[in-house]
């Protein structure tokens, strides 16, 4: 777990299906980009976070959807 953003752990793929990982695993990698740059932790870096959380979780959605 990252001490400075545990929001990084809602971006796990590994539980999800094949076809679900695709959509999630490049949005982990760059949640993860984006925390490697933010060397103090900050707060905007955190609401981005937060945001790239927002829309993984809406194209996830929108694959599951028929």
């Amino acid at each position: 777990m990252n001490d400075r953003f545990p929001i990084l752990r809602f971006f796990t793929f590994a539980h999800l299906p094949a076809h679900l990982q695709e959509v999630s695993r490049p949005l982990a990698e760059l949640a993860e980009v984006m925390a490697a740059r933010s060397p103090n932790g900050d707060a905007e870096t955190s609401a981005g976070l937060r945001k790239l959380l927002e829309a993984k979780d809406c194209f996830v959605r929108a694959t599951v959807k028929p």
